[in-house]
């Protein structure tokens, strides 16, 4: 992979969430009702984020629960390695509230999909929304944003990477272009 450099820094990161934070309270007229719920590993650290930020904005405190979606995957048994499990823990009904699912990087939109099945088991939302950090284009399902940081086009064999402190110590994303011998594997 040759780089491609930096897209995001960490004063971007904060602004982008900031305006994701404003835009929920916004389409909701406020935070009663939300839920925030990031899918592992990093979209759960998002969504932390976000609920401190929108606590910070309304003053009321907003739930955030992580969801694990590894066994609700549709390439679970196509895949080489083993899958690395994480936790779920949502301590809080989602019955009839507004869940926002939020997520580092919106691809092919299947984590999505998945985290949509893996949340049936929970519960029923009144209504689903997605937060996104990055979302780089190339859908192979019907699954859009409603929030996003930032849109980034890229090639399908990019690799877009979210870093944030509580795991790597800071924060950016990052994309990394395949060199062409890379692409015609």
């Amino acid at each position: 992979m040759s780089a491609r450099g930096l897209l995001l820094d960490e004063d971007d990161i904060r602004r982008a969430l900031t305006r994701i934070a404003h835009e929920i309270i916004e389409r909701d007229k406020g935070a009663a009702g939300l839920v925030l719920v990031g899918i592992a590993n990093r979209g759960d650290h998002i969504a932390r984020r976000l609920a401190d930020e929108i606590e910070r904005i309304e003053g009321t405190a907003v739930p955030v629960g992580v969801l694990d979606i590894t066994f609700y995957r549709d390439d679970i048994g196509l895949r080489a390695e083993a899958p690395e499990v994480h936790e779920t823990r949502i301590d809080v009904g989602i019955n009839d509230r507004t869940v926002v699912l939020v997520d580092d990087v919106l691809f092919t939109g299947r984590t999505i999909r998945a985290a949509m099945d893996a949340l049936t088991d929970f519960g029923r939302p009144a209504r689903i929304r997605l937060a996104v950090l990055v979302d780089r284009g190339h859908r192979e399902l019907p699954i859009r944003a409603d929030f996003v940081g930032k849109n980034v086009p890229t090639r399908r064999s990019d690799d877009v990477s979210v870093r944030v402190r509580e795991l790597d110590g800071d924060d950016a994303v990052l994309v990394r272009e395949a060199l062409t011998s890379e692409v015609t594997r």
